[in-house]
């Protein structure tokens, strides 16, 4: 093919299993990517278009709609707020970007999707699931990553400030989720490595796959500029591994452990510590203590849901379960009161509507119902979490 079909992109061309493959690198926020997707499909060369999405993001792209379906309550029961929360921060960066550059992100990757349905070419996501990357993300990373992480992620996302140039040039080059970190991607090996690498190598195993398929000869990878070369790189690899192999390897989510180390040690403390002060000072000494943990972490609790503008009720929710729930594995202070939050101010259908634009801005994150419940889960959670370090050292003094 010419290279005026691509509209000066960047494209690598491979033969793998029979399969002639054409990858166009293209800049998230650019109207050329645009012209050169429709351009090389017009072509009429291909008979199978792969885009660098996964089902949950096609849809968001495709069916703008289906935010409008999001059950809260599930949500919560799931324990998906967290994903939820960073997958609306990306939304809301993403909006951004739309609002100053006058063209969305991924423009090229929605066009590619609907010019093979409305052509009837086969279309593939070959991208990973972006909560697997996310939790594979996050497994890898130390305590201090990352709160490191959190801190990036919160400040790069949530601010209403315009995006720089080097931000915007880094996503013509780059890639949306390592932009969307700012400089702690530059800075961090775990990050490029689930980011980036793991997805060149999914990205080409699933490509791989489609030597099961006998019509398909010639496809079109449309996929970030900052892929382009590791998965040309990783088709060509001649060492590489059965595709439904690496596959698998990587949607793995590293189990967490199936004993609450952190439960236990905080039980074992608190049990030791109220012996103590019983043989110390008595049912004095240990009453004491006891009330002393149940203010400390209940008022840290508390702090986070009024941080949050949390109804009296979800306030109150999260005082009594801050002081329980360090002690039980499988829940959080935050659940609770998000739960009871959700009951007293349940979303409705306009806080749906609004919420991707909401979300935009910080104040937007309080003001919609929605969004405000993601923020009590979180910020209550904070304030338990700090307040049982804090009480934990209290323990210490007065015990000493």
């Amino acid at each position: 093919m010419d290279k005026n079909d691509f509209a000066g992109q960047p494209v690598l061309e491979v033969d793998v299993d029979g399969i002639h493959f054409t990858l166009l690198g293209t800049a998230h926020v650019s109207a050329k990517s645009l012209e050169a997707v429709v351009a090389a499909i017009d072509t009429g060369a291909f008979d199978t278009i792969a885009v660098e999405l996964d089902a949950n993001r096609h849809k968001q792209l495709t069916q703008p709609d289906a935010l409008y379906q999001l059950d809260i309550f599930q949500i919560i029961k799931q324990e998906k707020i967290g994903l939820v929360a960073a997958n609306l921060s990306l939304a809301a960066y993403q909006r951004r970007l739309a609002d100053q550059l006058g063209i969305e992100p991924g423009a090229e990757l929605k066009a590619a999707s609907l010019e093979a349905q409305v052509r009837n070419l086969r279309l593939e996501l070959i991208d990973r699931d972006a909560g697997v990357t996310l939790k594979r993300t996050w497994a890898n990373l130390g305590f201090f990553k990352r709160a490191e992480l959190a801190a990036g992620l919160g400040s790069s996302l949530l601010s209403s400030d315009e995006i720089g140039e080097q931000e915007i040039e880094q996503l013509k080059e780059g890639d949306m989720l390592e932009s969307s970190f700012g400089e702690f991607a530059k800075q961090t090996p775990e990050l490029y490595q689930s980011i980036i690498h793991e997805r060149d190598l999914y990205m080409a195993a699933k490509l791989r796959q489609l030597s099961a398929y006998p019509e398909v000869r010639h496809v079109l990878a449309v996929v970030g500029a900052g892929h382009l070369a590791g998965l040309a790189k990783a088709l060509q690899d001649t060492a590489r591994k059965d595709p439904a192999q690496q596959i698998a390897e990587l949607e793995l989510i590293p189990a967490k452990s199936s004993i609450p180390w952190f439960t236990l040690a905080l039980f074992a403390f608190l049990a030791l510590g109220f012996a103590w002060g019983y043989r110390q000072g008595g049912f004095a000494l240990a009453g004491s203590l006891l009330l002393q943990w149940a203010l400390i972490t209940g008022l840290g609790g508390l702090i986070g849901c009024i941080a949050a503008k949390g109804h009296w009720l979800s306030c109150i929710a999260a005082f009594i379960a801050s002081p329980l729930t360090p002690l039980h594995p499988a829940l959080s202070s935050g659940m609770v009161s998000a739960y009871v939050e959700a009951k007293m101010h349940k979303p409705t259908y306009q806080d749906l509507l609004n919420l991707r634009q909401d979300t935009t801005e910080i104040s937007g994150w309080w003001k919609n119902r929605f969004a405000r419940i993601l923020v009590n889960f979180i910020l209550t959670n904070m304030g338990t979490a700090l307040a049982v370090w804090i009480a934990g050292a209290a323990f210490f003094i007065k015990l000493g």
